[in-house]
């Protein structure tokens, strides 16, 4: 009867005729039964099933592996072809299979259970592991966020994520800090959004949202000034946004990363209903991985999903088999310890060296510090650096409507070495820039 009702919600699904999707579940049922024998078989100690796609999934090669070495990854439009050549030589030995279901199936675990279940397999042998089911343990692991994997969206990184959110956030500007992210600013106005420039000193109440459809911020740690957001100003912001109906688009881009105090709890942890969460792996990991998560409000799920749906919008699954295995094996925690060691370290020789010259934006925390100093001599300073090989960004490039000026100093990426480096080129930069600026210089702080 259930491989009936299986065969039933392919049919509607997929819009197949239902003497093809009996076929599929039969397939399904054929591949898993012989996968459960192989694994008793072999007692969970081999891989031994590589399907010949020619077959119905009752002939099948068996061929020896060591243990561990396969890890099943079911396709994307699982459970419409249910997928189970893939994951049939996982299963064998009970490894794990990243699950990455599309919108419109979200029962797909469940009917790869039960498809395990008709195979007359032990459900003890079979291990099930979303990627998503991870970045949903770290969150509220690592940033107090509470969620159901299901709620967590793997994407392309933040500003696919922010793209996506935008898409199902209703008409309107969006407000983003000024001076802040620029690919947040960019990303807004490619969606056909008005970017209204928001202080870095102001306070995001019901005044200064009333007429957004959603509001940018980085409230652990403030790009690129270092702030971070204080519980009374987080209890006025989600206010507001209850009151306004704005979404509050948090990017949580670097909090992993505080040294000088304990990380702050995660802004969606206080009011999910009106905070859309982002995060990457771009600073834990690296850039080029292209890794990031959305955790929308639960209102705009559905809308998400269904944009994603339709377009075939979903992060790369090797970069999900890849991110899972390091968090899997710990790599990723050894890697933010490490760093936070790293970049407490470097801080303090950041600041030594430029204190004499610049003011600090803000509190140093992360991989980089902030500060603020006349226009010109922060151009001497970058242009030193650059001369030397080292790409140091002015503050002002940062800015819309804001006049702050100065530079930000990265030193994440680096040796100890090429800091120090840069640093020296920074500090000749500055001791040999001229103290009047000259007319066509910008307004200095």
């Amino acid at each position: 009867a259930r491989a009936e009702e299986m065969a039933q919600s392919i049919c509607q699904e997929a819009g197949k005729p239902i003497t093809l999707a009996r076929v599929e579940v039969r397939r399904a049922i054929g591949v898993f039964r012989l996968a459960a024998a192989e694994l008793t078989r072999f007692g969970g100690s081999v891989v031994p099933v590589d399907l010949d796609p020619g077959t119905e999934g009752v002939e099948a090669e068996v061929r020896r592996f060591p243990a561990g070495v396969v890890v099943g990854i079911v396709p994307f439009n699982f459970p419409l072809n249910l997928g189970a050549h893939k994951v049939a030589p996982a299963l064998a030995v009970g490894a794990p299979i990243i699950v990455k279901p599309p919108p419109q199936a979200p029962g797909a675990q469940l009917m790869l259970a039960e498809i395990a279940h008709q195979a007359g397999a032990d459900p003890a042998a079979f291990q099930v592991v979303t990627c998503d089911n991870a970045v949903a343990e770290r969150l509220a692991r690592t940033r107090g966020l509470v969620v159901d994997p299901d709620e967590v969206h793997l994407t392309c990184g933040t500003t696919d994520g922010l793209r996506h959110l935008l898409g199902a956030v209703p008409p309107g500007p969006v407000g983003v800090e000024d001076p802040g992210y620029r690919a947040a600013v960019e990303t807004a106005r490619a969606q056909g959004r008005a970017v209204r420039d928001l202080p870095t000193t102001a306070v995001l109440d019901e005044t200064v949202l009333r007429g957004l459809a959603a509001v940018y911020t980085t409230p652990a740690h403030q790009h690129p000034l270092g702030h971070v957001m204080g519980a009374a100003e987080r209890t006025t912001l989600l206010a507001a946004a209850a009151a306004t109906g704005a979404v509050v688009v948090e990017d949580d881009y670097d909090s992993e990363f505080r040294y000088d105090v304990a990380p702050v709890p995660a802004l969606a942890a206080l009011g999910r209903a009106h905070v859309g969460y982002l995060g990457t792996a771009a600073k834990s990991v690296a850039p080029s991985l292209r890794l990031g998560w959305l955790v929308p409000p639960p209102a705009l799920a559905e809308a998400i999903e269904r944009r994603r749906a339709i377009t075939h919008d979903a992060a790369p699954w090797p970069v999900q088999r890849a991110f899972l295995a390091l968090l899997r094996e710990g790599y990723l925690d050894r890697v933010v310890r490490s760093a936070r060691r790293v970049y407490a370290e470097r801080a303090p020789r950041v600041a030594a060296a430029l204190a004499p010259f610049a003011e600090p934006a803000g509190p140093s925390a992360g991989m980089y510090s902030t500060w603020l100093l006349p226009h010109h001599r922060a151009v001497a300073a970058r242009e030193a650096a650059l001369a030397g090989g080292y790409q140091v960004n002015l503050l002002a490039d940062y800015c819309r409507t804001a006049r702050l000026t100065g530079l930000v100093v990265g030193f994440g990426g680096v040796t100890d070495a090429e800091l120090d480096a840069a640093l020296a080129l920074l500090v000749r930069g500055l001791e040999q820039a001229p103290d009047q600026a000259p007319d066509q210089a910008p307004n200095s702080r």
